[in-house]
């Protein structure tokens, strides 16, 4: 059985496992990428995220600004949909629940992270945790 599942038609993605990290992202890099205010963004092991048919996958740049950076975004080669976030150091795969084709409700970002009030954007007050980055207690997961 499948705990969470996504992808499109010519790429499934998913994984048995628990994410690691799920937050709502402010950073300007996702207000960029996704034309959201806001981004749930969901974090899994690398080994634990499975994508059929990865390699044929099309890979550019998470952060156009840095396109050196560890982060590049996947997208289907055939639709163009977005599949996942993947990591050149192998530590985690990202997936945007609502634009990879995931249950957002089975996956609730528990904090925000990267919120910056020199944006003049209102702190949100929804009463979970507010952090300038991941929350404190995040590590990064060893290299597959």
């Amino acid at each position: 059985m499948t705990t969470y599942a996504g992808g499109c038609a010519h790429h499934h993605s998913h994984s048995e496992k628990e994410p690691i990290d799920n937050h709502t992202c402010h950073c300007s890099v996702c207000k960029r990428v996704t034309s959201q205010p806001t981004t749930h963004v969901v974090f899994f092991k690398h080994k634990d995220l499975a994508v059929e048919n990865a390699a044929t996958l099309k890979r550019v740049p998470f952060n156009d600004q840095n396109p050196t950076g560890p982060l590049e975004l996947c997208l289907c080669e055939t639709c163009g949909t977005p599949i996942m976030l993947d990591d050149k150091q192998s530590r985690i795969r990202a997936v945007v629940p609502n634009l990879m084709g995931y249950d957002p409700a089975k996956l609730p970002a528990t904090y925000h992270a990267f919120y910056d009030p020199a944006t003049g954007v209102p702190k949100p007050g929804d009463g979970r945790p507010v952090y300038e980055g991941l929350r404190p207690d995040f590590v990064w997961p060893e290299p597959n």
